[in-house]
């Protein structure tokens, strides 16, 4: 049975582009075929190489090749619709043996597809040779009983495996013709029917004119919004990082405050027992006191009763030769007695002293509040480090790379010491960081003043700005002065506390696990210091480990 015009049309060789039969087609990765020529040129004027029907974007603009089978059947279809005959280009002696298929002018032999099949190989018949074919409504239906047909327009691909899937256009729902034209003025999609008679005097262009210009500014908000996108998810991460820094800074100031406000409870409450016994003691001595003059006092009214009975029985008595023998024997002379006039019992325990040492042990616990020193929380300055160096995301940790990183080559950035500083300055007060140097063969740990030059070679010294303490060779510890003055550490670090007295103009180096001190240096501050470090270069893997930033533990 011969394949009829009705079933394989002229449209179903036409590409999409130029609305005629294909001329070297090329499939897209999509599966989508178009001239190669117009696919070229409609990618050349766009930014973003995308598919004419389905829109899909390609990252890299594709290596498009000719579709061997797709265009083997498209010069088959030509060939075959310029031939005219009963045997459809058959010698007629195979008519005459009965083996012709008539065609008509327009028609394609049935066994088209058979010859195809039988010059391209199996394997080469692939599903992205594709063909279009276009749905139209029937000339005798009837508009009003289904508006999907008066609406839209189907445009259906075939692969040699069947059919794919189907884009619909819309259709004018007053003049059901394709919207080929833009009516910039209302802007809307318009067929040439409306163009020309209700939007004459309106700015109108071709759909797919106003399409490629709208691509583009669509392909630049997309990339606004991808860059919005980019910012945002930025900025939480960044929140993400301050809420994570917030935390460990609570974590901190919890444990220093109650290490803090311990202590002075404990004193407090020291000093409150130490009244109470003072008060105690003092409230015994007063009753010990108090009762010794009470017993002596009631001594001295017993022998008073006495002589005044005695005296009594004198006056009672007509004797007075042996009254007068006894009164000037043993009573005319007072008895011996206490003047009690400037005696008391005192009611004050003596507890000033108590109060007073009370009130210096606030006012020390006062100033030991405003000497403390503030845990500074150091992160590294990116913009300042060597090219060599590489740091963490958190900016915690740095270590020194094999080679040059790319990077600009601005101001603040050292070029040939392997240093960097902290992006965090001081200008006065007292600070406190701790840094992880275990693992480690060289390094340098310190302050450098903001001012100080960061290209070239470089003299470390007090003088130039550095203050910092030097490791070498595993074992030679020093302080960078002119010459360097040498320390003898007996305990290795592995982790080293810095301690800055702005004010005083100190440097202090701690060990940090040991809890010794190791040096401290004292110079005058001028201008605003940073914190130093350099993990010193890798010498080929033995001085690879990196210098850490670590959370300050208060015990």
């Amino acid at each position: 049975m011969p394949f009829s015009r009705s079933f394989l049309s002229e449209e179903q060789f036409q590409c999409s582009i130029c609305l005629d039969v294909f001329d070297n087609p090329v499939s897209t990765p999509c599966g989508h075929s178009f001239c190669k020529a117009c696919i070229g040129r409609y990618w050349e004027s766009a930014k973003l190489c995308q598919c004419p029907l389905c829109k899909e974007t390609f990252q890299k603009k594709p290596q498009l090749h000719i579709n061997r089978t797709l265009r083997e059947i498209t010069e088959q279809f030509k060939r075959m619709t310029g031939e005219e005959g009963a045997c459809g280009g058959r010698d007629k002696a195979a008519c005459g043996r009965g083996e012709e298929r008539l065609t008509k002018p327009g028609e394609i032999p049935g066994d088209l597809f058979t010859q195809v099949k039988r010059k391209v190989p199996k394997n080469s018949l692939r599903e992205d040779t594709t063909v279009t074919t276009m749905v139209t409504l029937p000339l005798d239906a009837d508009p009003s009983s289904a508006s999907g047909f008066t609406r839209r327009v189907s445009y259906r691909r075939y692969t040699l495996s069947g059919a794919a899937d189907a884009k619909e256009v819309e259709l004018c729902p007053k003049h059901h013709q394709q919207l080929e034209m833009f009516c910039r003025t209302d802007q809307q999609c318009i067929c040439v029917e409306c163009a020309e008679h209700e939007h004459q005097s309106h700015s109108t262009v071709s759909a797919e004119s106003q399409w490629e210009e709208s691509k583009s500014h669509i392909g630049i908000t997309k990339l606004e919004i991808k860059e919005k996108i980019s910012e945002r998810q930025r900025k939480v991460e960044e929140i993400k990082s301050s809420m994570l820094d917030i935390q460990m800074s609570a974590e901190r100031e919890t444990q220093g405050s109650v290490r803090v406000f311990s202590a002075l409870v404990e004193s407090i409450e020291r000093s409150q027992a130490e009244l109470l016994e003072v008060i105690e003691i003092n409230r015994r001595s007063a009753e010990h006191q108090a009762e010794g003059m009470i017993r002596e006092l009631e001594q001295e009214v017993l022998e008073l009763r006495k002589r005044s009975f005695t005296l009594g029985n004198l006056l009672r008595s007509d004797n007075y030769v042996k009254c007068l023998t006894s009164y000037y024997s043993t009573l005319s002379s007072p008895p011996p007695i206490k003047d009690w006039s400037g005696v008391s019992v005192t009611s004050d325990l003596c507890t000033r002293q108590v109060y007073q040492s009370l009130c210096q042990l606030l006012e020390r616990f006062q100033e030991e509040l405003h000497r403390l020193p503030e845990v500074a929380d150091i992160t590294l300055d990116p913009n300042t480090a060597h090219p060599r160096l590489i740091l963490a995301d958190d900016r915690k940790k740095v270590r020194c790379g094999d080679r040059h990183q790319p990077l600009p080559d601005n101001p603040e950035r050292f070029d040939r010491v392997v240093c960097v500083l902290g992006r965090e300055g001081f200008d006065s007060g007292r600070h406190y960081w701790e840094v992880e140097v275990g693992g480690k063969t060289d390094w340098d740990v310190g302050v450098a003043s903001s001012s100080i030059n960061r290209k070239g070679k470089i003299t470390v010294n007090p003088s130039n700005g550095y203050w910092f303490l030097s490791l070498r060779d595993k074992n030679n510890y020093a302080f960078r002065t002119e010459p360097s003055t040498t320390l003898p550490v007996t305990l290795r670090p592995q982790k080293i506390g810095v301690f800055v007295d702005y004010d005083k103009g100190q440097v202090s180096f701690y060990n940090v696990e040991a809890k010794i001190h190791i040096y401290t240096f004292q110079d005058t501050f001028c201008k605003p210091i940073q914190p130093f470090f350099s993990p010193c270069t890798n010498k080929s893997g033995k001085n690879e480990a990196p210098l850490i930033i670590t959370p300050v533990l208060l015990d």
